[in-house]
């Protein structure tokens, strides 16, 4: 079973008893005895949740958000309706946002490997129309903060997303441009390592979310290759 379907089914589950006050309070108290069996499912649970939230960042709320959230990242048809259902539930939660990214701080305390990979999915829902909206911006810029990322390392996950040809290489690799040689390839190697395919799998992100995973490397590639041409260095 796919990762959207053990996410319907779950989510199926707790709708029976009425109305959910907070959907992520909700579901991070349920899955988190199951993290260890089912990392994707907290995973993709806190993906959705925080879609739906930045889905009212600007206040207008209307089904364009899903159907953008549906086609970034493939849900098929068959689990489109349960899905949607956790979605418009967090959308619609008179709750703030912050409270669903404190929870999913929590949920992921020590890792920040995964709660930037939550981030990079946001920047993959907000930059599907090629522009960062002001009220997109700073949604993303405090749920960072609550995560517990440093202005510059806010700046570096950005960068990755948004016209890496035209953006400074340096910010997406992290560096000073007084960097040597030496901290340049160490740097380009980590970041190549973190953000490889295999590395998102093994911290729990489902294979749906991949995605995540080539886009992003390709920019840390272009960066890369930018700034060695522009030093003179060898491959």
């Amino acid at each position: 079973m796919s990762v959207w379907g053990k996410v319907g089914g779950a989510a199926a589950g707790l709708f029976v008893g009425g109305p959910i006050g907070a959907i992520v309070g909700a579901v991070a108290g349920h899955f988190l005895l199951d993290r260890e069996t089912d990392p994707g499912v907290t995973f993709t649970i806190a993906m959705v949740a925080l879609a739906g939230k930045m889905a009212r960042a600007d206040g207008v709320v209307t089904d364009k958000d899903f159907e953008v959230f549906r086609k970034v990242f493939s849900v098929p048809p068959a689990e489109v309706a349960n899905v949607k259902r956790i979605f418009d539930l967090a959308r619609q939660d008179i709750a703030g946002f912050e409270h669903y990214a404190q929870q999913i701080a929590r949920l992921f305390v020590g890792n920040p490997a995964v709660l930037e990979d939550v981030l990079d999915g946001l920047f993959e829902i907000a930059k599907s129309d090629g522009v960062l909206h002001p009220a997109e911006a700073k949604f993303l810029e405090r749920v960072a903060e609550i995560f517990g990322f440093a202005p510059g390392e806010y700046r570096r996950i950005r960068a990755s997303h948004f016209a890496p040809e035209l953006t400074d290489p340096y910010v997406i690799l992290g560096l000073s441009y007084s960097a040597d040689e030496d901290e340049l390839k160490q740097t380009y190697r980590r970041l190549v390592r973190e953000n490889h395919p295999d590395s998102l799998m093994a911290r729990g992100v489902p294979p749906e979310f991949i995605k995540l995973a080539t886009d992003k490397l390709a920019a840390i590639n272009n960066a890369y290759d930018k700034i060695r041409i522009e030093r003179g260095l060898a491959p």
